[in-house]
């Protein structure tokens, strides 16, 4: 009997749990460390709840907010030069989420590879994985789809011992979005070089970077006229309620997202209006804050030439090609390892 195509499906996708994680616990880690006292701050990974990123995904469709689709576009203009370039029969996306862009690099892909296609996804949540694997395998036939379920690190440390066993073809690597700006240098630098450390030197990595450009532009693509990245932003308190047992009022705080220009970067923060006393029972303890008194939920940094120059200096990878999109408003970078780095 010919296997149905829930059957063949199933042949072609593997998901594995490559970090066992306690999101509580990490939540209540990262409030400790960063909001008993002043100046405070979170890690935005706390904005993704259902509503948030419902929310996110809006935010992308404004006006305003230009990095996805430049990003986008670049990517569909240029995918098959950039799978002919890596010269890759398995693509390797860290964060790779709901794998929309993706889709534009596993086309040329498959084309070239045909049924020796791999597409390695990895991604905190279990559920996006599922999802987009099951999409991807109804469009790609010939894909088959490795999920490593975990953060970067742990994805990174997994391929590592997987590639001790022996690695056939090269592989592109790929981490999008700009997501490198989310990290100050030292954290940058280190994923850099673990992700250097995972590749072989045939591998390439494919990695997107948001650039300079006008402040006016900025700061309108993270608080756009609609105010729904304000929301994105004030949400973050209702899961703070919701997991810590606090009492935040969400009408007391305003978004703000102004561009630091010493650190060339954007920050997103929330603003006491007024002074108050927001009690969270996970502690049992009562924060104080004063009117004007920031919390700062994210960092996006900008990169310029220079920047980017000494980030790969330090992490052991050398530019081989560049595309820009936007009048050099974001970059995809094709690396190499650096024999020398």
């Amino acid at each position: 009997m010919a296997a149905s195509p829930a059957e063949r499906m199933s042949r072609r996708y593997s998901r594995r749990t490559v970090e066992v994680r306690d999101p509580h616990a990490e939540l209540l880690a990262d409030f400790r460390a960063g909001m008993l006292e002043a100046p405070r701050s979170l890690p935005p990974k706390y904005f993704y709840d259902a509503r948030g990123s419902a929310l996110f995904d809006a935010i992308c469709d404004t006006p305003e907010y230009y990095p996805t689709r430049l990003e986008a576009s670049l990517l569909e203009r240029n995918a098959a030069a950039i799978i002919e370039a890596a010269g890759a029969d398995t693509l390797v996306e860290l964060g790779s989420g709901t794998s929309r862009k993706t889709e534009y690099l596993l086309a040329p892909l498959e084309r070239a590879a045909g049924e020796e296609s791999l597409y390695v996804a990895n991604d905190v949540c279990p559920e996006i994985l599922d999802e987009a694997g099951e999409r991807l395998l109804e469009r790609f036939p010939g894909l088959t789809i490795h999920a490593l379920a975990g953060d970067y690190g742990a994805a990174l440390e997994a391929l590592r011992a997987d590639g001790a066993a022996g690695q056939d073809g090269a592989r592109l690597f790929t981490f999008l979005g700009s997501s490198l700006g989310n990290f100050e240098d030292p954290e940058a630098i280190e994923l850099l070089r673990a992700i250097r450390r995972t590749m072989g030197s045939d591998d390439h990595l494919l990695l997107g970077l948001d650039r300079v450009k006008p402040v006016d532009v900025l700061e309108a693509a993270y608080d756009d006229a609609a105010g729904v990245t304000a929301a994105f932003n004030l949400n973050l308190l209702s899961v703070l309620n919701r997991e810590l047992g606090a009492d935040f009022d969400e009408r007391g705080f305003r978004h703000r997202a102004p561009f630091n220009h010493e650190e060339s970067r954007i920050e997103m923060h929330l603003v006491a209006q007024v002074s108050q006393k927001v009690r969270v029972e996970a502690f049992a303890t009562t924060l104080e804050l004063e009117a004007g008194e920031v919390i700062r939920t994210e960092i996006s940094r900008k990169f310029d030439a220079k920047m980017i120059d000494r980030l790969l200096s330090a992490s052991g990878l050398r530019r081989e090609r560049e595309w820009l999109a936007g009048d050099g408003w974001y970059s995809l970078l094709m690396l190499r390892p650096d024999p020398a780095g």
